[in-house]
């Protein structure tokens, strides 16, 4: 992601977007910013340089990721057992705590200080929250932020194997559509601007997501296989076709990523 951040096409849109939120701590109003993306994307990256350059111009900023939010591993497995099955893997709406990002993101506008959660994935559990701290600006980052609920004749289809086999009636889809609706939908209206970094096709969310998976194996020796992380993905991928279909109207900031992960920034200020 070096090319990413860069470019000087890129700092100019960190600037802008920065010169914006500034203009809005100006006239009171506190920000809960939202970067949406499927994995591989740069969520992070633009987070944390979108955080450092707020931090320069003397506000005080932080980032989260939705996945920060997942549910311990006890919780999602209480809801393999009671709702579906595929709810034990963490990923699709419904094995968040949506219910407290969405009390971080009232906090922060509020002015009140908040502890950011932190999650594990090496541990797949919830870890010790960052000390609490008031915040001028919260970065919120995940894969499916800003995606609206489907329509009943959207979910009637399968789109892949998974859906085709494990959830043949599809349970799973309209239980992850009900929670889209809800506490999900009122964390996405509660995100001005929504910057959403778009990739080209599934098929390069697939191979990023699995040069990360190698960083990982680097970093810890141990990680997915290939045919784990096959498996791992499919359930990502009906909302981030969604994502494709929805955010080009919806997001306030739009990065579209080629093949090789170049970006074109578009502006919409």
């Amino acid at each position: 992601m070096a090319d990413f951040i860069g470019g000087s096409q890129y700092q100019a849109t960190l600037a802008r977007l920065a010169n914006k939120l500034q203009s809005d701590l100006i006239n009171g109003r506190l920000a809960v910013v939202g970067i949406s993306g499927a994995q591989g994307t740069g969520k992070s990256t633009l987070a944390s340089a979108l955080v450092k350059l707020l931090s320069s111009q003397g506000m005080t900023a932080a980032t989260v990721s939705l996945d920060d939010y997942y549910l311990s591993k006890t919780h999602r497995q209480q809801l393999a057992h009671t709702v579906h099955p595929l709810l034990a893997q963490r990923g699709v709406p419904g094995t968040h705590n949506i219910q407290q990002a969405v009390s971080d993101a009232h906090a922060v506008l509020a002015g009140e200080a908040v502890a950011l959660p932190r999650f594990d994935k090496a541990l797949d559990e919830p870890a010790a929250p960052l000390p609490a701290q008031q915040l001028d600006i919260l970065i919120v980052e995940g894969w499916c932020l800003g995606v609206l609920p489907q329509s009943t004749a959207e979910l009637t289809q399968a789109i892949n194997q998974l859906e085709a086999s494990q959830d043949s009636e599809g349970y799973w889809r309209q239980y992850v559509n009900t929670q889209l609706a809800g506490a999900y939908a009122d964390l996405w209206r509660l995100m001005k601007p929504l910057i959403w970094l778009k990739a080209p096709d599934w098929d390069c969310v697939c191979l990023w997501r699995a040069k990360q998976e190698q960083q990982l194996w680097q970093q810890r020796g141990r990680g997915m296989t290939e045919t784990e992380l096959a498996r791992f993905m499919l359930p990502f991928q009906r909302l981030t076709l969604a994502s494709w279909q929805q955010l080009p109207v919806i997001a306030s900031h739009i990065v579209l990523l080629d093949q090789l992960q170049r970006p074109t920034l578009l502006a919409a200020d």
